[in-house]
């Protein structure tokens, strides 16, 4: 592991390791504060991308992915009202969309690498979150994926509830995936301003 991967390794992993505990507080009727810091690991995966390239970028997702998995087993202890804190699907569930959502990310910056400055940020977080809300939802809640950990109830999940309390009946886990891809994309824009910052100071740096 070289120095200069460091900040984007530390970075990744606070961001991680925030999510992880913020996910256990709700934020309103759909969504949990963890979905409000879960998105700039995508900043940090871009960033690392284009001041150091795919390879390291892929090195950091790495780290971010040992250490949610690190986050899962010490979660999959902890007991609360209704059980462990993480479950199997849980785990798998985020496992999964976080190293295929972040993957996938950096695979479209790199085609959009030489478009303008802001088209491969945006457009690789747009695509990578959007896959890992449907990965993350339909694995750890749909009714059709119960075999994979069968003693664990999800029934509440899949009630049938109208989309964000407006739309037609739907489980409600589709409402709280829903929920999570709006915030993503609003942070997706939101993140242009500080990828642009410090690409921008750090471009000055080397010149």
């Amino acid at each position: 592991m070289t120095r200069n991967l460091i900040p984007g390794i530390l970075a990744m992993a606070a961001v991680v390791v925030a999510s992880n505990i913020l996910v256990q507080f709700l934020f309103g009727q759909w969504l949990t504060l963890g979905a409000f810091t879960y998105p700039f690991a995508f900043l940090v995966t871009d960033l690392t991308n284009r001041l150091q390239g795919a390879a390291a970028a892929r090195k950091v997702v790495v780290a971010g992915f040992a250490v949610g998995v690190a986050c899962s087993l010490i979660g999959s202890q902890i007991v609360g009202e209704f059980g462990p804190l993480v479950t199997l699907r849980i785990a798998i569930a985020s496992g999964l969309a976080f190293l295929s959502a972040q993957l996938l990310d950096i695979s479209v910056f790199n085609r959009l690498r030489q478009a303008s400055w802001w088209r491969a940020p945006l457009v690789s977080t747009l695509a990578g979150s959007s896959l890992d809300t449907a990965l993350f939802f339909s694995i750890a809640f749909s009714g059709t994926l119960s075999f994979l950990e069968p003693g664990n109830d999800v029934g509440w999940a899949t009630e049938a509830l109208p989309v964000l309390g407006v739309g037609p009946a739907a489980p409600l886990w589709v409402s709280l995936a829903l929920a999570d891809w709006l915030v993503k994309l609003s942070l997706a824009a939101v993140a242009l301003v500080p990828f642009r910052l410090i690409v921008g100071k750090m471009a000055a740096r080397i010149a």
